[in-house]
């Protein structure tokens, strides 16, 4: 079945993708201009939209389903916005302006936002299709881990990343024994320096899970449903579920099939305006100026500046900013911000206190914070972080930097 021009007169605007960049998309266009378009809104899960940051915490049993749904099937209904859930786009037709859906329906549309997101690396192992190896995604993956951990005992985590830590944490906390196995020499490497990654480290262990660095999975065991894991050094351990959190790849294969210009995902202008001019992307499927992107504060400010274009208010650009890092575990205090690297003339201020667990990091570039680490004591982070964006100068502050901003305040009183 096909869908012809509306009969409001006014321009179609489809979304396919329902997930947060999408719909925040919508969100900052309906502030903007309410009745501009007609929308129509595609998703591949037969859910209105989540806030997916929260799984972990669905997984850990601290919150429900219900708790971090941020748009309900009744939100789109009053908003006039055609919500077809759990009917995944499959087709763009370019010419035509339209898109087909699995179930065959054909939507046309004036302008299109593509906001498909990415897709789970699935390590390519010998074993990785058994059943019970799953990736953590989506609200169906939590199910099947909360599955698991009711009627099996053993559990194994491929990635020591942000998002595979949570999901240790969350089946921790459901009762499973939980082998964390990563193949760098130290827990989330891209956010973390060694010192802070090994006081990471120590503090998980202490709660029960066991972590493998250096380890290279070499094949996932069993005939039907996964048994086991074996390395590449020939170690064995048992696990009646793996799960694969080794990152993410872009989803960017229907605007490719769709001719759009993709390179590692679909490229993006500073307007967020693909290749073609009446299509638009945002969110983890985009790629600007070589950035990829995986936090949600990047992907608010392109959902701004994407829906400010979408409303015919289009001054604005989306320029890449620093971004910070936060682990959501209960009563593990991280925070990372910035440039943690360095280079040679940068300069770091270093912070160890054992015994409180405290551990502060900061890179200075040419008179300015440009990076930050900090284990045990947060409570700096976010202000670490506004002057890093800022670019402020802190060459007054520099000898109490580490000790937060109520000391540096009271110099500059």
């Amino acid at each position: 079945m096909t869908a012809s021009a509306t009969q409001s007169g006014k321009p179609r605007l489809v979304v396919v993708g329902n997930g947060m960049a999408g719909m925040r998309t919508v969100e900052e266009l309906l502030a903007l201009a309410p009745d501009l378009y007609d929308i129509t809104v595609f998703g591949a899960e037969p859910h209105g939209n989540y806030n997916r940051i929260l799984l972990s915490p669905v997984l850990a049993g601290e919150k429900t389903v219900d708790d971090i749904m941020l748009h309900t099937r009744d939100w789109y209904a009053r908003h006039g916005i055609t919500l077809l859930a759990g009917d995944p786009v499959v087709g763009i037709d370019r010419p035509r302006r339209l898109v087909r859906s699995q179930s065959g329906r054909e939507v046309g549309y004036d302008r299109l936002l593509l906001a498909t997101g990415s897709r789970p690396f699935i390590v390519p192992v010998p074993g990785h299709q058994l059943d019970g190896v799953i990736a953590f995604r989506d609200i169906q993956d939590v199910e099947t881990m909360l599955a698991a951990a009711r009627a099996h005992r053993h559990a194994v985590v491929i990635g020591g990343g942000l998002l595979g830590l949570e999901a240790a944490n969350g089946l921790l906390r459901q009762g499973m024994d939980v082998t964390v196995v990563h193949l760098g020499e130290a827990l989330m490497d891209r956010q973390l320096d060694p010192s802070a990654a090994a006081l990471l480290k120590q503090t998980l262990e202490r709660r029960g899970l066991r972590i493998l660095l250096s380890a290279n999975t070499r094949e996932i065991l069993g005939d039907t449903r996964v048994t086991g894991v074996r390395f590449a050094d020939g170690s064995e351990i048992p696990a009646d579920l793996v799960v694969m959190a080794a990152g993410v790849r872009p989803n960017a294969e229907l605007a490719r099939q769709a001719g759009l210009h993709c390179e590692r995902a679909i490229v993006v202008d500073d307007t967020l305006q693909t290749f073609d001019p009446r299509i638009y992307a945002v969110g983890e499927c985009v790629q600007h100026r070589q950035a990829t992107f995986g936090l949600v504060a990047p992907i608010w400010d392109q959902a701004r500046v994407c829906a400010a274009h979408l409303a015919g208010a289009g001054h604005r650009r989306y320029v890449q900013q620093a971004t910070a890092t936060r682990l959501k575990v209960s009563g593990v205090d991280l925070y990372s911000a910035g440039d943690i690297v360095g280079g040679e003339d940068s300069e770091d201020l270093v912070l160890r206190d054992p015994r409180r667990g405290v551990y502060k990091r900061l890179v200075l570039q040419d008179g300015r914070l440009a990076g930050a680490v900090l284990y045990g004591d947060v409570r700096d982070g976010p202000w670490y972080f506004e002057l890093i964006q800022n670019g402020t100068p802190i060459a007054r502050w520099r000898n109490r930097l580490l000790f937060g901003r109520a000391q540096c305040e009271t110099v500059a009183a």
